[in-house]
């Protein structure tokens, strides 16, 4: 299909050149929301996204203050967004989204403009970002208003997104650069897995706390997901996985029963989601060829109300938020 997309794109304008560009794989996505007054300039929130970038950011699940960065490198992003910020002397609110792979910094794009994010950054640290700008862009200054510096909270705040797939039966639910939520809620705790068990409870995916999970994963995956099987087994999950999956993690020591995938014959994946007996489901995508058999099962878990984990890092969350639930009952923190 490249062959031919390239000789289709040559005939139809030689004289301009076809552009390849290199998709940055399992790299983190950060937004970042910051108020200025074209002199001084005040960072809102640093948002970890927890799937990986590529994720349109309004399906993205994300994270006040940043959960995996170290804290240079926060400081450089900080940094940075100040840098453009004052270049194009901002007045008002402004927000940027980078990608972080092996330690370099790629800027994805920077909005001269108020984000989707500020409502969630002003309740995650308790001051209106949008009260203050409006105050500014109408000739206040920062100083005037008395924000000039950062403000750190002490709590872990999510933002989860709330999708419409239930309404749609047969469609994948698959995240990709095309915005498909209609809402989005929030997680609050003083501990990262707590707060993203809150969030998916809102967000009507309440986490099961037993029970059997399916886990499919793509080889390149399967070094990822095995910590968390391991994890999910000590929690006390039984654990049902397709072929390879499940011979990989047997190999390693965790002990899983494999499962057919729809295609391979009865009973299968899709006859445990109907009895009832699938509690929690991680699979990520594979590729084109078993894609059909994906989606099916994926669209099938929705319908049949089960929480559908399709990144490694929203599964390794999960499951932290699965034991924190386990330890006691979930307090309240306005």
């Amino acid at each position: 299909s490249l062959e031919k997309y390239i000789s289709q794109a040559v005939e139809a304008s030689e004289n301009h050149p076809v552009l390849i560009d290199r998709f940055l794989e399992n790299a983190i996505e950060v937004d970042i929301d910051l108020i200025g007054d074209g002199k001084t300039f005040v960072v809102g929130g640093v948002l970890e996204h927890i799937e990986e970038a590529g994720i349109h950011s309004g399906d993205s699940a994300m994270v006040l203050p940043p959960f995996s960065l170290k804290k240079e490198m926060v400081e450089e992003l900080i940094a940075k967004t100040k840098q453009l910020a004052q270049g194009l002397n901002i007045k008002g609110l402004m927000n940027v989204q980078y990608a972080i792979k092996d330690g370099i910094v790629y800027c994805l794009e920077v909005n001269p403009r108020a984000s989707r994010t500020v409502p969630f950054v002003s309740k995650a640290i308790g001051i209106s970002l949008a009260r203050l700008a409006a105050k500014v862009m109408a000739g206040k200054t920062l100083q005037e208003l008395g924000f000039t510096e950062e403000k750190w909270p002490r709590h872990v705040s999510i933002k989860e997104s709330v999708f419409p797939f239930i309404k749609f039966p047969g469609v994948d639910i698959i995240l990709s650069p095309e915005m498909k939520s209609t809402g989005e809620v929030m997680g609050i705790d003083e501990e990262l897995g707590r707060a993203f068990y809150k969030a998916q409870q809102a967000a009507s995916a309440r986490l099961p706390l037993k029970g059997k999970a399916f886990i499919s994963v793509k080889k390149e995956d399967r070094e990822r997901i095995l910590p968390i099987a391991e994890k999910m087994a000590k929690l006390g999950f039984s654990i049902v996985a397709t072929r390879g999956t499940g011979e990989f993690l047997r190999k390693s020591g965790v002990k899983a029963q494999t499962v057919l995938k729809l295609a391979e014959g009865r009973p299968n994946i899709g006859d445990l989601i109907r009895n009832g007996e699938i509690k929690l489901l991680i699979n990520t995508p594979s590729g084109k060829g078993p894609m059909l058999d994906e989606a099916k099962i994926r669209s099938l878990a929705v319908s049949f109300n089960i929480p559908c984990i399709t990144t490694i890092n929203a599964a390794r969350v999960a499951v932290s938020g699965i034991e924190s639930a386990k330890r006691g009952i979930l307090g309240v923190r306005a």
